[in-house]
């Protein structure tokens, strides 16, 4: 007999803090976590997902969370990446951004069709393939969980969104894993050195004053996020008029990113929350919360007989990423040292997430040296190109299939 324990938003806040403050205590005290960057929400949250599934396993308790606010962490956080890229970012990056962002949409389709051609092997429908290709690997936990509903509703897969968390967690842990070792044999077998004159990496503030975290700035960030999530449904509304269903948090991605470049130009005297300490701190606690919630709510047992394929599958996905990186993105990309470094990155970005990308870039320059340009291309690529197109790329997929 199972007995079905409800909670409501307030306490589902609370456990989800409580899940962080356990994944940052694991982080503290367990060297694997801190040597492969386990993000401390994935941590926490999987061994919270494990504890509850014994309580149903042995108790018979179903503990069932309230999710909403989830939903508008994901939409918040998405639209603080947006908030923070500037098109002057974007030129930066110059050729080597341009061709590697060619490279990650070519992927996406390679990486979705090893799905599909897995899930008709083990029989499995093919949106199964899909959600063990690009919705979860190069999407991440983010687009697994937006994508689940869909999933769910339209096409009958009860258990998308356990599946795709499964792999998106996997997935994140293999790209930390295998990424460094690339670059390192890279460079070793090519000889490569890195470059004599570094440049500063991206995503640190250089020739002007930070932003401190104080009220107005907060303020300030609060009312650039609220406007432009408010654009980005309305954007959404009008592009499902013209038949392109993606999911909110796309729409209010590329809303940021329309609000932070011409807001600025339209209205001179308000001070727009430009990569601020006071949007990081959101996005951070919004990500964190968000990945709290949704891995702590995973449903284990609901996965049944789909462990033993779901390893095939990533064992697929992990060889064929690393044959992809080695002949196609390190040779693009210039066969130099900054080549291998990207190729750790984009290891890490196509298995798992932005962070996990950054991370492993970071222990190769730590060792080998400095990568200025890779620290440019790599988080331009990762933080929203890719989730814009492989939102396209999955809806397109799902009419042909």
């Amino acid at each position: 007999m199972t007995t079905l324990l409800e909670l409501d938003p307030r306490e589902t806040v609370v456990v989800a803090i409580l899940v962080l403050f356990f994944g940052k205590y694991l982080t503290s005290k367990v060297a694997f976590l801190r040597e492969y960057n386990i993000p401390e929400p994935v941590s926490g949250g999987l061994i919270a997902s494990i504890l509850f599934g014994l309580a149903y396993g042995v108790f018979g308790l179903e503990i069932n969370f309230a999710l909403g606010l989830r939903d508008a962490l994901l939409i918040t956080f998405f639209t603080t990446i947006g908030l923070s890229s500037k098109f002057s970012t974007l030129v930066e990056g110059g050729k080597p951004l341009l061709i590697l962002l060619v490279v990650a949409v070519a992927y996406l389709f390679l990486q979705n069709f090893t799905g599909l051609a897995w899930a008709g092997v083990m029989g499995q429908p093919a949106e199964i393939g899909l959600i063990g290709g690009s919705v979860s690997l190069s999407g991440g936990h983010g687009t697994a969980i937006a994508w689940a509903p869909r999933f769910i509703e339209e096409y009958g897969i009860t258990n998308a969104m356990e599946v795709g968390l499964a792999c998106a967690t996997f997935g994140l842990i293999l790209g930390g894993l295998i990424g460094g070792p690339m670059a390192k044999f890279l460079i070793m077998h090519y000889q490569l050195s890195p470059s004599e004159d570094p440049a500063l990496t991206v995503g640190v503030p250089h020739e002007r004053v930070e932003t401190p975290i104080e009220y107005q700035y907060m303020l300030n960030g609060i009312f650039a996020i609220s406007v432009s999530v408010g654009f980005g449904l309305v954007l959404n509304t009008f592009l499902e008029a013209l038949g392109l269903n993606l999911p909110d948090f796309v729409a209010c991605l590329f809303a940021g990113i329309l609000v932070t470049n011409l807001g600025p130009l339209v209205f001179r005297r308000f001070h727009w929350p430009d990569r601020s300490k006071s949007i990081a701190l959101i996005s951070d606690l919004s990500l964190g919360l968000f990945l709290a919630m949704s891995l702590m709510s995973l449903q284990l047992w609901t996965l049944g007989g789909l462990g033993g394929p779901i390893l095939l599958l990533l064992v697929a996905q992990v060889v064929m990423v690393t044959l992809f990186v080695v002949f196609v993105v390190f040779r693009l990309m210039g066969k130099d040292y900054d080549a291998a470094v990207m190729s750790a990155g984009y290891v890490g970005l196509a298995l798992g997430a932005t962070p996990t990308a950054i991370a492993n870039m970071t222990a190769v320059t730590e060792k080998f040296g400095a990568s200025a340009k890779a620290f440019v291309v790599v988080p331009l690529v990762g933080a929203f190109f890719i989730d814009i197109s492989n939102a396209l790329i999955i809806q397109f997929l799902l009419d042909v299939i």
